[in-house]
């Protein structure tokens, strides 16, 4: 497998100390853009039981093995760390200190170093301490309670808030500001990504319009939350769905009409009449199947697309024909993004396998010893 890729990134040295989640992802996304990744992971595994063969957030990577907890351990890490221009951990607050690879030592090594750390709660606080998961994160943020069904619980949406954009994009976004003011001004600095303030700060806008009086603090009674007939989602006759975005008049003029209920639609101005205006746009969706709605929807300027499932997504016909999705090594996974004219990415490599790059790591980053752990 190749050292880098040919994205923005090639050149950028990144250390990753294993972990699950938000981590992992924010790794591939920086070896998705060309940065060579070396992922320290411990001897036995961890984490959830995925076998790292189809584990896709470990591609564009190379592999070492390394435990932490052994004598020689630390110093190993703090070798990479001496050719490396960021590291990203994942461990509870105190833990990378107590294990000798804390800020403290790596920037004694390398002060340009970009030190990310993704944690749930944060490194500080009352709960910094406390173990968690995405939707505990989601659900004191407010993100969670604004999501389902007013009159049932609040819907999961897997790990995408929480884990992935509250937590791996507000990494990369801080590792990627951090290593330009490293490189402008020679010295580094730790960066604290929270999942709970990146998910927060993914609702500014929704604060905004609270402020303003335009949007209530409950669940499907606003615009983009469910409450509004035309921004939401409706069964076909086969038990499919499909998603309304009809969101401006224009949009709107073109949807009621392509679906056949112009004349006997209630203005959609009227919020009395919203009930009114749902059960007309249900009844009619439930007329014809998914695919026939979509044949009619299709390229138009309605804004209603068919909710795909994750095995249907690849072959839609604007996401193949944007190559959105790739297989690469029999795995089909969304391709890299976003798109760069001049350095596009690319997947250069499978997951990587623990343990798997040791020699090549050894060579390429003139570190001699981590040869003895070579299998």
């Amino acid at each position: 497998m190749a050292v880098t890729g040919n994205g923005p990134l090639a050149g950028v040295r990144v250390v990753e100390l294993a972990g699950i989640g938000p981590g992992p992802f924010a790794a591939m996304l920086l070896a998705d853009l060309g940065a060579d990744v070396v992922r320290v992971d411990r001897p036995g595994g961890g984490g959830l039981a995925v076998d790292p063969a189809y584990d896709i957030t470990n591609r564009n990577k190379r592999s070492v093995l390394l435990d932490l907890k052994s004598a020689d351990g630390p110093a190993r890490v703090l070798d990479l760390v001496q050719r490396a221009d960021v590291l990203i951990e994942g461990f509870r607050p105190g833990v990378a200190e107590r294990l000798g690879v804390g800020p403290a030592e790596c920037h004694a090594r390398n002060p340009r170093l970009v030190y990310g750390r993704m944690t749930g709660w944060g490194q500080e606080g009352p709960l910094a301490h406390s173990a968690g998961h995405d939707i505990a994160y989601i659900a004191v943020t407010g993100a969670l309670g604004m999501i389902g069904d007013p009159d049932g619980p609040p819907a999961i949406p897997a790990n995408l808030v929480g884990d992935y954009a509250g937590g791996s994009l507000y990494l990369v976004i801080g590792v990627l500001a951090a290593l330009q003011h490293a490189r402008t001004t020679g010295t580094g600095q730790v960066v604290d990504a929270a999942i709970v303030d990146g998910t927060a700060h993914l609702t500014s806008m929704i604060h905004g319009m609270m402020a303003a009086g335009g949007w209530q603090d409950r669940r499907g009674a606003n615009l983009l939350d469910g409450g509004c007939p035309f921004y939401g989602t409706y069964e076909t006759s086969d038990g499919g769905h499909m998603a309304v975005g009809a969101l401006e008049q224009q949009f709107y003029d073109t949807f009621t009409e392509l679906l056949g209920i112009k004349d006997q639609a209630p203005a959609r101005k009227d919020l009395a009449r919203w009930g009114e205006l749902r059960e007309a746009v249900a009844a009619r969706f439930r007329t014809r199947t998914r695919q026939e709605w979509t044949e009619v929807f299709e390229g138009t300027d309605a804004c209603v697309a068919p909710v795909l499932s994750l095995r249907e997504a690849p072959a839609h016909p604007h996401l193949a024909a944007r190559g959105t999705f790739t297989d690469f090594g029999g795995i089909v996974q969304p391709a890299p993004a976003p798109r760069f004219s001049a350095t596009p990415a690319a997947v250069r490599g499978g997951p990587a396998l623990p343990g798997a790059h040791t020699a090549s790591v050894a060579r390429d980053w003139d570190v001699p010893a981590l040869y003895p752990l070579e299998d």
